[in-house]
């Protein structure tokens, strides 16, 4: 490939509204060009990116056994009326009608399609067990689409979906994802982890996340250094403390606390410690009539100690709340605590409130809590003389570093993480709703076991920069890069040797299938460089007149500090070797 064939559209700034560093790079990189909010075109150079991307997918999703299949972009409303996802998924789904007014969904997964396709191909226990992928794009309409592809309203996504005969069968299949994907990021040159995770709207009993690590990812993941726990952070467990509680040692005291409303600043005033504090966070859950209409709501007050961090997926696990739940307003809190927000506590509260106490807080003894009072807050409050014991204690906070694994292997640490892939074990949670059975060998109908598994593929792109980048550009795995090597020559438009040498290379690297390009552009060398830095290519090769003479050429790893001269006869065996190497 040469460069004047191609598209090169570098830019020296990028666009004010590029918030993250693989937006703004793909963006001065000409990888990207935004179309609307959340909707990018594909350029050819972030093209030929995604194409390796999907390339490797391709070969290990095949290789682990499943068959490519392709499914359509729009699709019915009936079928997720079936599966009762048309209501439930929320305003990111977008809903249209035909001109005939019937409803249909532009697809962001594809749960529905794949099980009518299975329960009509596969009808006997002998067609199982089957997996069928595809790689098409998606679209969830983002109330607020940023960092560019990494959140994108449109993307691509690669979707595979498991049918297997019984739960052992579908445990294995969901392994065989598992493994697969471990392969294809591990190819894809991305350092990761896989960790524990919720399966939030696909449902199901069981997945994890594939987590690329890099500092600015939007997920928050634990793991245990010692062992091979890792989980999302909404995922993991907080043990709940091994002391037991202490018995009082202090009076309850009404303490005046003017204009401290948080914890810490309740702390800081009294000259206590935030983790001696109990914050309380006010939930409501609506009772519905047939036509779906409130017709009663209880009030919830959870307790959390003061240096932690409420978890909303743990929380609507709770019995009472897992049938959804919200935050109670200021009306309501005030009706029933008779104080606003900022100064509420467990303590005179109508007996109606349930309370909810994190697994830290039911030990604790001589605790500051609010007083439901503005402008006081109880010092030396215990559980049993001053307040009734909590409802329920459960564990509702986000872990913290320094936590013990609930392997008990050792302390939890924390990383941050760009989540590229998710596999789930679905169970019959569509299969049943959906009546997708086969005949066993006694000729009775049994539900299918599902597992769903997906790849962010357009999303990976952001996470590939994020995790690796300079402050000149990007740096691509080889795996994933627009091109392995690109050659540079100092004078192409006005030198025949330098032209020479530098299209008999090309030529020569290309015949031995490494993906090259030659920039003859005849662009000055100070701003070839730059776009080619820029671009992240993983091998520079530069030839000039006066190498020529000396009879070498240079050549730079994207990574290195320095270039190495070669000599020029050698030159294509030491790329070769280099990107083996």
């Amino acid at each position: 490939m040469k460069a004047s064939q191609f598209l090169i559209s570098t830019l020296k700034e990028a666009p004010s509204d590029a918030e993250v560093v693989s937006h703004q790079l793909m963006m001065r990189g000409g990888f990207i060009k935004r179309l609307s909010a959340g909707i990018y075109n594909y350029m050819p150079m972030g093209l030929r990116v995604i194409r390796k991307i999907e390339a490797i997918i391709r070969e290990e999703m095949v290789a682990a056994g499943a068959v490519e299949l392709l499914m359509p972009v729009v699709q019915p409303a009936e079928l997720w009326q079936e599966s009762g996802r048309f209501q439930k998924y929320g305003p990111e789904l977008l809903r249209l009608k035909d001109r005939h007014q019937r409803d249909f969904v532009i697809q962001p997964t594809s749960e529905e399609v794949i099980t009518d396709i299975a329960r009509q191909e596969l009808r006997s226990y002998r067609a199982l067990p089957k997996n069928f992928f595809h790689i098409q794009t998606k679209f969830r309409d983002e109330r607020r689409p940023r960092f560019g592809v990494m959140r994108g309203r449109e993307f691509t996504m690669k979707d595979a979906y498991s049918f297997d005969r019984d739960v052992e069968a579908a445990g294995r299949s969901y392994q065989q994802m598992f493994d697969a994907y471990t392969r294809i990021f591990g190819r894809m040159g991305l350092t990761f982890r896989a960790v524990a995770a919720d399966n939030g709207s696909i449902g199901g009993v069981r997945s994890h996340e594939f987590q690329v690590i890099a500092d600015t990812g939007e997920d928050a993941i634990v793991y245990c250094p010692t062992s091979g726990y890792a989980a999302n952070i909404e995922m993991a467990e907080a043990l709940a403390p091994t002391a037991p509680r202490a018995a009082p040692a202090a009076d309850l005291v009404k303490t005046p606390t003017p204009g401290r409303s948080t914890c810490e600043d309740v702390a800081a005033f009294l000259g206590v410690p935030l983790h001696s504090t109990v914050k309380s966070i006010v939930l409501a859950t609506d009772a519905l009539d047939a036509a779906g209409a409130p017709v009663g709501t209880t009030i919830w007050l959870l307790l959390l100690r003061g240096d932690h961090s409420l978890n909303e997926i743990k929380v609507g696990k709770l019995e009472g709340l897992q049938g959804g739940f919200r935050f109670a307003t200021s009306a309501e809190i005030e009706a029933t605590f008779g104080c606003k927000p900022g100064y509420l506590g467990p303590i005179g509260i109508p007996p109606s409130v349930r309370i909810v106490a994190d697994r830290s807080v039911a030990p604790m003894s001589d605790f500051v809590c609010g007083a439901n009072d503005a402008d006081f807050h109880y010092t030396g409050a215990n559980w049993g003389r001053d307040v009734a014991e909590p409802t329920l204690v459960a564990d509702i906070r986000n872990v913290v570093a320094g936590d013990p694994s609930p392997d008990v292997a050792g302390p939890l640490a924390m990383q941050r993480g760009i989540e590229v892939g998710h596999v789930f074990l679905l169970g019959t949670f569509y299969s049943q709703k959906m009546n997708a059975t086969f005949l066993d060998e006694a000729g009775k109908p049994q539900l299918m076991q599902m597992g769903c598994y997906g790849i962010g593929v357009t999303r990976l792109l952001g996470a590939a920069i994020e995790q690796n980048h300079d402050e000149r550009g990007m740096i691509w795995p080889r795996a994933l890069a627009p091109f392995e090597v690109v050659i540079c020559p100092i004078g192409f438009d006005r030198s025949d040797a330098v032209k020479s040498a530098a299209t008999t290379l090309h030529d020569e690297l290309a015949a031995a299938g490494i993906d090259v390009i030659l920039d003859d552009r005849g662009e000055r060398p100070g701003a070839m460089f730059a776009d080619w830095e820029l671009i992240g290519v993983p091998l520079r090769i530069v030839i000039s007149d006066r190498g020529l003479r000396d009879g070498l050429v240079e050549v730079q790893g994207r990574r290195d500090a320095a270039a190495t001269s070669q000599p020029a006869p050698n030159v294509a065996a030491f790329v070769k070797a280099a990107l083996a190497a």
